[in-house]
């Protein structure tokens, strides 16, 4: 039996017949599924893994401040994120290069400091924002800091980028990565307090 139709003031009207409660069924059913879809792939961030990125010749970064003094009014700049910032694998994969490349040597195996500034108090030299530490990594400082741009993907340097900032308790504690069995030395990442970066320009 087909729906009846009745000419309601202004335009037709569609009184439900025999058939309408299944339709009404299946679509009840297909916007659950559309709901749990949405509930699942935006949940999944976490474990993201992107294996396809720029190739360290393509690095070429934008200007980046790393000082508070700027020309006529103060400009908001605006606030970069690292890709990995809220990913778990890719903060884990920082850890893993900060090792690799032999950061420990100048900035602690912990981040707390040697030769080089420590990552894991408030002062920060450069800027504590992820664009001005990836500018950092990238382009390297005077007195010892390297340039690695150019020589290894942009993908491993946002990779340290996060990695810094979950030293400096800077991520959120259900993303950042544990401590090491053999590091009892400091607390892991993952417990590190929140620190308040201050740019200071100098040690």
């Amino acid at each position: 039996m087909k729906p009846r139709m009745t000419r309601g003031p202004g335009m037709p009207r569609i009184t439900q017949g025999p058939g309408m409660p299944r339709i009404t069924r299946i679509t009840r059913i297909l916007f659950l599924w559309l709901v749990v879809f949405v509930a699942l792939t935006s949940a999944c961030e976490r474990e993201t893994r992107r294996y396809k990125e720029l190739p360290a010749a393509a690095n070429r970064e934008t200007g980046v401040r790393v000082s508070q003094l700027e020309p006529g009014m103060p400009q908001q700049a605006a606030d970069v994120k690292s890709p990995y910032q809220e990913n778990a694998w890719g903060l884990s994969e920082g850890k893993r290069l900060y090792a690799a490349y032999n950061c420990a040597p100048c900035h602690g195996v912990n981040g707390g400091g040697a030769i080089g500034p420590a990552l894991i108090d408030d002062k920060w030299i450069y800027g504590a924002k992820a664009d001005q530490i990836y500018s950092t990594i990238s382009q390297g400082r005077p007195d010892g800091m390297p340039s690695f741009g150019g020589h290894i993907p942009t993908q491993q340097i946002w990779q340290l980028v996060a990695y810094v900032q979950a030293m400096g308790g800077q991520v959120r504690s259900t993303t950042a990565p544990g401590r090491n069995d053999a590091q009892m030395g400091a607390e892991p990442e993952s417990r590190q307090p929140a620190q308040a970066p201050i740019q200071t320009g100098h040690r």
